[in-house]
């Protein structure tokens, strides 16, 4: 083997430079003056150039902001209107925007910390609207869910799953992030859930964005939630928790429809039932199948899962309704892109209004990143809609690259035979 060396300035994020240039056409550093206000005029950095520095190591492949100086620096130097900040001065900038915590006590006396971001929130919206990812005067289908983020952190509280960490709620339209709230690790889901669903609406409605549909689990499952759910959809579907008094209804159930539910037979069928000792009346929707044990159950006396939907829907065949409820499946790929691609999984800092700052603009990082597949995709054959993110610095972003002057121009030449000249 021999090897051989050259001292031409070549570089290896040939990609990162579409992805700036992206940044720019969607009017994001204005946008992100506009709601984040500007920095004092002696200030090098603008908070623009923060969250570019910030995506820009997820969109190489960082994990933190410790690779700007170690790993990625000299890469960076090359990329078109990137302006390179050191780590202290990204992580300080997102420091310098966390908002003081809410301290709620439950009824038990449990202390709950919650951290809410209206203008990060507000931003990420503004960007989905600026994209045409949303469209005012539109219906869309709301997703809402929390996932519990293990992390050992200054602040953090021990969970339900008998670890320290975060649990953020989650609200989504389709592929994308409309909403986030951070919470400690020992708060319960259904604990002012009511108020954190009616600001995710009120944001929602500030820019005229109609929802026509909510979906939630069995943790949406209150009194309080529904009535603030029905009041901002047109219709509603959340998973109901079994109690005796339903249990008992289901049991005198005579008549069940068997539809094909993906590739499983399941018994179907629809009741009326009125929760929480109340005069309001919802359809349910009970589903049954075999389950995998063969073990009878106690209470029904025969070897089947059940599971209810609660609803206002009365329309929709009771098999629609479970289809539809199924594609929950949605929310929690959210989840695990977030965790696994866009930086959850390593949340930087100490305190749970900073994480949140994190969070927050992580997820605006992953709307970005699902746009920028979108119109990527349509232009070049070698990206796809539906890559995750490490495919796509594979495919596009790792491309040898140099700047180049010829006749008073600068031209990008990037060392590769894929068709990268379609983007122009």
């Amino acid at each position: 083997m021999k090897i051989t060396t050259s001292l031409e300035n070549i570089q290896s994020f040939g990609g990162l430079n579409f992805v700036s240039a992206e940044f720019d056409q969607l009017n994001l550093p204005e946008m992100i003056a506009r709601h984040l206000g500007q920095r004092p005029s002696q200030a090098k950095f603008s908070y623009s150039d923060m969250v570019r520095n910030m995506w820009s190591v997820l969109f190489s492949g960082g994990d933190c902001a410790e690779d700007l100086q170690t790993n990625l620096k000299n890469e960076f130097l090359h990329i078109q209107d990137l302006n390179v900040c050191s780590p202290d001065t990204v992580l300080r900038l997102q420091k310098s925007l966390a908002l003081g915590k809410e301290i709620h006590i439950g009824k038990s006396g449990s202390v709950n910390e919650f951290s809410k971001h209206p203008k990060l929130n507000a931003l990420n919206l503004d960007l989905l609207l600026q994209s045409k990812t949303l469209c005012p005067n539109q219906s869309y289908d709301l997703d809402f869910d929390h996932q519990f983020i293990p992390c050992e952190k200054y602040d953090s509280k021990k969970g339900y799953k008998m670890k320290q960490g975060y649990f953020p709620g989650v609200a989504s339209i389709g592929k994308h992030i409309v909403y986030v709230e951070n919470r400690n690790g020992n708060s319960n889901v259904k604990f002012k859930q009511a108020e954190t669903l009616q600001d995710t609406y009120d944001l929602l409605k500030s820019q005229n964005i109609q929802i026509d549909r909510s979906r939630m689990d069995c943790g949406s499952f209150t009194k309080e939630i529904i009535k603030t759910v029905q009041a901002n959809s047109e219709r509603f579907y959340i998973r109901a928790q079994r109690c005796g008094e339903l249990s008992n209804k289901i049991k005198n159930v005579q008549q069940w429809q068997t539809v094909k539910i993906g590739l499983f037979d399941v018994e179907v069928c629809s009741i009326e039932y009125t929760p929480f000792g109340g005069k309001k009346t919802y359809r349910y929707v009970i589903s049954r199948e075999k389950n995998h044990t063969g073990q009878t159950d106690a209470f029904f006396g025969d070897a089947f899962t059940y599971r209810a939907i609660a609803t206002n829907d009365l329309a929709s065949t009771d098999k629609e309704i479970i289809e539809y409820y199924n594609q929950r499946g949605t929310s929690e790929r959210i989840f695990d892109q977030m965790n696994n691609d866009f930086g959850w999984k390593n949340l930087p800092f100490s305190f749970l209004e900073e994480n949140t700052v994190y969070m927050i603009l992580t997820a605006m990082c992953r709307n970005f990143y699902l746009m920028l597949l979108e119109k990527l995709s349509k232009k070049i054959p070698f990206v796809k809609p539906y890559f995750r993110l490490k495919k796509f610095i594979f495919r596009f972003v790792t491309v040898p690259f140099k700047w180049i002057r010829r006749a008073r121009q600068r031209i990008l030449k990037l060392f590769t035979k894929k068709p990268y000249h379609l983007l122009v």
